[in-house]
C-alpha cells in the first residue's frame, strides 16, 4: 500500500509538465527513506532535466540515498540524449530499491535501465499503479506501440447537428467556457491539424491566446496549393507544416511537404508525424477531415462540444460518430462537452 501512495505522489508530480515534455514523456519522482519523502521531482520540459535529477538533486542529505527507496513513474533512461542516463545516476548515488510504474517502450530503453539497475545490486520492481501510467502517457505509449501520433478530434456542434452554416460560413457555435477549454487543450498537444475548407473559411490563427502555454505545431492539408498566401497559417509566427501534392520546400516557420498522389494521404500523414518525433496531435476540423479520420480508425480520442441552444436549421452537417464509447458529459453552461474515446475493436 505505501508503495502506490509513494507512486501516486510521483504520478501528481508527472502531471505538472503536462504540455511542455514532448516528445519526452511526462515523469515524476519521488525519494523516500523510512518513510518519509526526502526528495521530489519532475520532467519540467523537453532538454531539461529529467525528474530523477531534479529528485536526487533536491535532497539535502545525500548520505541517506543509499538507505532510500526512489518511486518513479517510467523506467529511468539508459542511452545518452539531451541529458546523461538516469540509470547511470541512480547507481552512481547509491540507490539500492527502486519501484517504477512502467517500462519505457523506447527501444533504445526497453527494459535496459531495469537490467542495469538489477546488475549494480538495486532491487527492482515494475508495475506499481502500471494502468494510471499509461493513462498518464498515453500519447508516448501510442507513438511508440502504434507508430504514429496521439489523435485527438474536436469540434463544436449546434444543438440540431450542424457545424457551420451553408457554404461552410463559419458561425459561432460555443460559449466562452468552452473557446478556453479548447485553447487548454491546444497548449497539451503537441500540433493542432486542419483541412483546406476549414483554413479557408474560418482563417484560424490556431494559437493559445486564450490560455497560458505554448503554441502548438500547426498543420494544414492542401492538396492543390489552393490556400492563398494572406491566411494567418502562413504568417510564419509559429511552426506550420503544409501536407500537399506540387511541392517540397523549407522556409522559416513553414514547411510544404510534397506527398504522393498514389498513396493514402492520411497514412502518408502519420508516417511524416512520426519521423518528425509529434507525440500528439489535436485535429479541429471540419467535417470532411474528421470522418475521414473517424472511417479510417485513425483517432484515439474526441471532444464534443453541442450547444444547447444554438441551431442553424440548415448549413454543414457535423460528424457522425463512430466507432467511440461515451466517457462522459460535462456541463459547460451553453455546452455540453462529450467526452469519446476509441472502442478497443477499432485499433489502427
Amino acid at each position: 500500500m505505501s508503495d502506490e501512495l509513494y507512486m501516486r505522489r510521483a504520478l501528481e508530480l508527472a502531471r505538472l509538465g503536462n504540455g511542455y515534455t514532448s516528445p519526452n514523456p511526462m515523469v515524476g519522482c519521488v525519494v523516500v527513506h523510512e518513510g518519509r519523502i526526502i526528495g521530489e521531482g519532475w520532467h519540467r520540459q523537453y532538454g531539461g532535466p529529467h525528474a530523477e535529477v531534479n529528485a536526487i538533486a533536491s535532497v539535502e542529505d545525500k548520505s541517506l540515498l543509499p538507505q532510500s527507496r526512489v518511486y518513479v513513474t517510467l523506467e529511468p533512461c539508459s542511452h545518452f540524449g539531451k541529458t546523461p542516463p538516469c540509470a547511470d545516476l541512480l547507481i552512481s548515488s547509491g540507490v539500492r530499491g527502486v519501484v517504477i510504474c512502467n517500462t519505457d517502450p523506447n527501444p533504445l530503453v526497453a527494459g535496459r535501465s531495469i537490467k542495469k539497475l538489477t546488475e549494480a545490486g538495486a532491487q527492482v520492481k515494475v508495475g506499481v499503479l502500471e494502468q494510471e501510467g499509461l493513462e498518464l502517457n498515453k500519447r508516448f505509449f501510442t507513438f511508440y506501440t502504434l507508430k504514429r501520433p496521439f489523435i485527438l478530434l474536436k469540434w463544436a456542434e449546434t444543438a440540431d447537428g450542424f457545424i457551420a452554416a451553408e457554404n461552410y460560413k463559419p458561425v459561432q457555435i460555443s460559449g466562452k467556457l468552452a473557446q478556453r477549454l479548447v485553447h487548454k487543450y491546444r497548449t497539451e498537444e503537441q500540433a493542432i491539424l486542419v483541412g483546406t475548407r476549414t483554413a479557408l473559411a474560418d482563417n484560424p490563427r490556431l494559437n493559445t491566446r486564450l490560455w497560458n502555454g505554448k503554441n502548438p505545431l500547426r498543420l494544414v492539408i492542401d492538396r492543390q496549393l489552393q490556400l492563398p498566401p494572406h491566411l494567418h497559417l502562413f504568417d510564419q509566427s509559429q511552426p506550420t507544416v503544409l501536407y500537399t501534392y506540387k511541392k517540397q520546400e523549407d522556409r522559416e516557420n513553414l514547411y510544404f511537404v510534397q506527398l504522393q498522389e498514389s498513396e493514402p494521404l492520411l497514412q502518408q500523414m502519420m508516417q511524416d508525424l512520426h519521423q518528425r518525433q509529434v507525440l500528439s496531435v489535436l485535429v479541429e476540423g471540419g467535417t470532411f477531415l474528421l470522418e475521414s479520420l473517424l472511417q479510417a480508425s485513425l483517432w484515439d480520442e474526441a471532444i464534443l462540444f453541442k450547444s444547447k441552444y444554438k441551431t442553424l436549421g440548415i448549413g454543414i452537417k457535423a460528424p457522425a460518430m463512430t466507432g467511440g464509447q461515451l466517457q462522459g458529459i460535462h456541463d459547460l453552461n451553453t455546452d455540453w462537452l462529450q467526452h469519446y474515446r476509441k472502442s478497443p475493436v477499432a485499433n489502427a
